[in-house]
């Protein structure tokens, strides 16, 4: 083969994979960045949950995260123990959007 037909193929290759896919990554990490920034400006207070324990609840950690049904056990610095169906999960209280209290139970 030819020089340039080697030059055809590998440039194009070599732009990929060490200048746009390194630059992509970058703004990815920086969108994470302003959204964890954004969150951490409202912290929700251990206080304001320790008045529910003992109540059945639905704890929701946002739209693509996972929701948690069942009773608040304890809370201790960042963590809600939940008792569930399955057993007891732990969930860190700095990603909790929501916590829904179930009057009926």
């Amino acid at each position: 083969m030819d020089p340039s037909a080697y030059i055809a193929i590998y440039i194009p290759i070599f732009i990929l994979f060490f200048i746009i896919l390194p630059q992509q990554n970058q703004i990815q990490k920086l969108i994470i960045l302003k959204r964890k920034k954004r969150k951490g400006l409202i912290k929700m207070t251990n206080e304001v949950i320790k008045k529910y324990i003992g109540k059945n609840c639905r704890i929701s950690t946002g739209s693509f995260g996972t929701n948690v049904i069942g009773k608040i056990i304890d809370v201790n610095e960042n963590w809600i123990e939940i008792q569930t169906k399955k057993g007891n999960e732990l969930i860190n209280a700095e990603f909790v959007q929501s916590i829904k209290i179930d009057p009926s139970k």
